[in-house]
């Protein structure tokens, strides 16, 4: 089987999602490389700000807030349908 375009692997075998930088939100995407997996902002390398992450379908999984680095605030977690699940708050460093 060829290596899609999509797929970055590193010399350990570690397969990488795609990602590119768009008006400043990082995008990567699932191995299909066509849905996105995450998105969000990301400051001297660290998440900062709101973040999603996806399903392959395109339902979001997750969302939540960073502090450069640190979940803080809501965290919430989506069904398969996209209906909130469960809501979880975070404070820094805990």
């Amino acid at each position: 089987m060829n290596k899609e375009k999509c797929d970055l692997i590193h010399s350990n075998g570690v397969k990488e999602k795609k990602m590119e930088v768009i008006d400043g939100y990082t995008i990567k995407y699932h191995a299909n490389g066509s849905t996105i997996w995450s998105k969000g902002k990301l400051v001297n390398d660290q998440p900062d700000g709101y973040w999603e992450w996806y399903r392959p379908d395109g339902i979001i999984k997750r969302s939540g807030y960073f502090d450069m680095g640190d979940p803080v605030g809501e965290w919430i977690t989506y069904d398969k349908e996209g209906n909130k699940h469960k809501i979880t708050n975070r404070v820094k460093g805990k």
